[in-house]
């Protein structure tokens, strides 16, 4: 019974057949937008915290206050 190939594997085949010039170049532009995703990820993140903070859904504190809330 044949197991189809998966795409992955095709993917990595692909790549295998470039350049290792062109393979160290794709390397690169993954490794760019995987930082661009985070860093969009990380400002939609403190966007939604300014948020909470501001409509006093949060609050400052300590790490003691935080724990004495906690146990209470």
């Amino acid at each position: 019974m044949n197991t189809p190939r998966s795409y992955f594997q095709d993917v990595i085949e692909s790549v295998e057949s470039l350049s290792p010039d062109d393979q160290m170049l794709l390397v690169e532009i993954i490794r760019q937008r995987l930082i661009e995703i985070r860093r969009n990820a990380l400002a939609a993140e403190v966007t939604e915290a300014r948020g909470y903070y501001q409509t006093g859904e949060v609050q400052r504190g300590t790490v003691d206050v935080l724990i004495s809330e906690l146990d209470a």
